[in-house]
C-alpha cells in the first residue's frame, strides 16, 4: 500500500515542487494539499492521510498547534514538520505537540523522501542540519566524544545500530558500546530513555 501524503502549506509553488519531488517515488501518493486550516482540516477528514507533511508558519495561524490539533482528530496520522527554520525552539516546540519529525525545506529531495518513510514506519526523523545546530548548543556537561555525538544524533534520526555501523563503517558491537557509554555519561536508564533523549535533545521550541 501506498504511502497516503496531506500537504500543508500556505505557498502554492512551495507544494507544487513537492508534489512533483513526490510523484517520482513510487510508494508515495499525495491525496491531498492545503493552504491553511480549515482547508488542512477539511482534507484530514476527507482523504485519510498517513502522513501530514505541515509548514511550521502557515499565514492564517500557527502550524504546530494545527498540527497538534489535527493529531487530536486523528491520533493514527504521523506528523511530519517542513520548515525553513531551523530554531532548536522550534523544534521543541513541534516534538511536544506530537510531530515525528522536522526536516527542512531547503533539504535534499532524498532526505525528505527519507524522512517521509521514517515517520510512517513509526520511527523518527531530524534534519542533518537540524541536529548539528543543535549539537552546536549542546551544554559542555556531561562531554560526549565526537562520535558518540555523532552517533547520538543519528538515533535521534532514527538510525538502529546496524544502520549506524553501516554508515559509519563500525562494528554493531562498537556502536552499541558507544550506546552504553553515552547512557553511562547521561545517567539514563534503558535503551527507550536513550531514544527519547537523542530526539529530545536533538530538538528544541517553534513559532508562536
Amino acid at each position: 500500500m501506498p504511502i497516503r501524503i496531506l500537504l500543508v502549506d500556505d505557498h502554492p509553488m512551495v507544494r507544487e515542487g513537492l508534489v512533483a519531488r513526490l510523484a517520482a517515488v513510487p510508494r508515495f501518493e499525495v491525496v491531498g494539499e492545503a493552504g491553511g486550516r480549515v482547508e488542512a482540516l477539511e482534507q484530514l477528514a476527507r482523504t485519510a492521510p498517513d502522513v501530514v507533511l505541515m509548514d511550521v508558519g502557515l499565514k492564517d495561524g500557527n502550524g504546530i498547534a494545527l498540527g497538534a490539533e489535527m493529531l487530536e482528530a486523528r491520533p493514527a496520522i504521523r506528523l511530519l514538520m517542513f520548515s525553513m527554520y531551523d530554531n532548536p525552539e522550534y523544534v521543541q516546540r513541534a516534538l511536544t505537540a506530537g510531530a515525528r519529525g522536522y526536516v527542512l525545506k531547503d533539504a535534499p529531495a532524498t532526505e525528505i523522501v527519507s524522512a517521509i518513510d521514517a515517520v510512517a514506519a513509526g520511527g523518527t526523523f531530524l534534519s542533518a542540519a537540524v541536529c548539528g545546530r543543535l549539537f552546536r548548543g549542546q551544554s559542555p556537561k556531561p562531554v560526549l566524544t565526537p562520535r558518540e555525538s555523532e552517533i547520538l544524533g543519528k538515533l535521534g534520526q532514527g538510525a538502529s545500530s546496524k544502520q549506524i555501523a553501516r554508515e559509519l563503517n563500525l562494528s554493531v558491537r562498537t556502536v552499541e558500546a558507544h550506546r552504553q557509554s553515552i547512557k553511562r555519561k547521561l545517567e539514563l536508564d534503558g535503551q527507550a530513555e536513550l531514544i527519547r533523549y537523542a530526539v529530545e535533545h536533538v530538538s528544541g521550541k517553534g513559532p508562536a
